[in-house]
């Protein structure tokens, strides 16, 4: 029997240690290529800055160094940063979480993909699918033409992870699915809805999640062996959890709990992902203020209006936390918030309004519309789905305060 224990813990062992060298080896490669890209078009290009512009990247998708940017960038997409170092940041802070909490260290902050240990899958699916979803559909990118191709890697690869369970079948057939039905279904509602009635982009990014991962959920109950092999027979597969204690919910809560929600959107809900993602976008815009948040310059405002976006809802919605264990305070962060800034400007009004309202509206919209949602659907549709109507009603509300004040 001890010996038997001893040959398991040697497995486990041999797997932390492979599993962290992989995380390493693939980090310190992504940030290797980054620098080297971003140099090379420096000099290829002449510019006369430390590193490329977002609009130096977008002019230039044809050369090798850029569509590597564009791709890393896509990573950070999801709260309109858009930059490799903050997509770098993001996966590095995780990793770290991941690891750290399979340690017990006290120091990995929140259970990242709510303690069901599956991050390694979870990551593997999302970046599959950002992959597949750029080669499949990079050709509708042209110069100054922005186009959703980062849809996939927050969406339903992800979802499918932590609804059916870890496993290659489950995380391929994720990242299939994501780029054949999200990223088309994005393109056509950005291009040929939001486009020709100027509504905000993000609302066409979060309906085409919603759609397509609503068919891919509806493929995956008729054809169940797309995620389960004959011996499972669940309607769900288990995962297994990452034990944490209760939290008090008190103030260091709060402040972890508004970090942490920068990093909810691609499932990660952990502060020192969120640390990352925040490092290395702070780092982009110190080195190029042109560079991160689509060469707006407006960064520092929709970090601000994030930030009180979290704080109002963590704080406002906190007995909700308690009762529920988790409530989804983090939707105007990544779509009213960013969206209100990029199209209205910087005021303080803009920030203020979106940042209020989306707290008070986004959260119980998502949880009512979940209620709703069937067993074998991911209640992150909810959430997209009030990431889209809280965007087409608060903005225009927002704009229209500012000139009001």
């Amino acid at each position: 029997m001890n010996n038997a224990f001893r040959r398991e813990y040697d497995r486990h062992v041999r797997r932390q240690i492979f599993g962290s060298l992989l995380a390493v080896s693939g980090l310190l490669t992504a940030i290797t290529l980054s620098v080297i890209s971003g140099l090379w078009l420096v000099r290829e290009l002449e510019l006369q800055t430390a590193w490329p512009s977002y609009n130096d990247l977008a002019q230039n998708l044809h050369l090798p160094a850029s569509w590597w940017r564009w791709l890393v960038g896509d990573i950070s997409e999801f709260a309109f940063y858009k930059h490799e170092f903050a997509s770098i940041g993001l996966l590095a802070g995780a990793a770290l979480a991941y690891f750290g909490g399979r340690n017990g260290k006290a120091w990995a902050g929140f259970p990242i993909c709510y303690g069901t240990g599956s991050w390694p899958w979870l990551a593997i699916s999302s970046l599959l699918g950002l992959l597949m979803s750029n080669l499949l559909w990079g050709w509708t990118l042209s110069e100054q033409s922005w186009q959703p191709t980062f849809v996939a890697f927050v969406s339903l690869p992800a979802a499918m992870v932590l609804l059916f369970g870890r496993g290659w079948r489950v995380a391929i057939t994720g990242a299939l699915l994501g780029a054949i039905l999200v990223t088309p279904t994005a393109l056509l509602i950005v291009n040929h809805v939001c486009k020709p009635m100027e509504l905000p982009a993000v609302v066409g990014n979060v309906l085409g999640m919603a759609l397509a991962s609503v068919i891919a959920f509806l493929l995956c109950r008729w054809f169940p062996q797309l995620v389960r092999g004959r011996e499972s027979t669940s309607e769900q597969a288990s995962v297994s959890t990452i034990s944490s204690p209760a939290p008090d919910y008190g103030a260091w809560w709060t402040v972890r709990r508004i970090l942490a929600d920068f990093s909810e959107a691609p499932f990660f809900g952990n502060e020192l992902a969120s640390l990352g993602l925040l490092l290395g976008v702070l780092l982009a815009f110190v080195i190029n203020p042109d560079s991160p948040a689509y060469g707006s310059g407006l960064l520092p405002a929709i970090i601000a209006g994030q930030f009180l976006s979290a704080a109002i809802g963590v704080l406002i919605w906190r007995t909700q936390w308690i009762r529920l264990g988790w409530y989804p305070t983090y939707i105007p962060l990544v779509s009213v918030v960013p969206a209100a800034v990029l199209i209205h400007g910087a005021g303080l009004s803009v920030i203020l309004s979106s940042a209020l309202l989306g707290a008070l509206i986004a959260p119980p919209l998502a949880t009512a519309i979940a209620a709703r949602l069937p067993t074998y659907m991911h209640a992150y549709i909810a959430n997209v789905l009030s990431m889209a109507f809280s965007t087409l009603l608060i903005v225009p509300l927002a704009g229209a305060l500012q000139q009001w004040v």
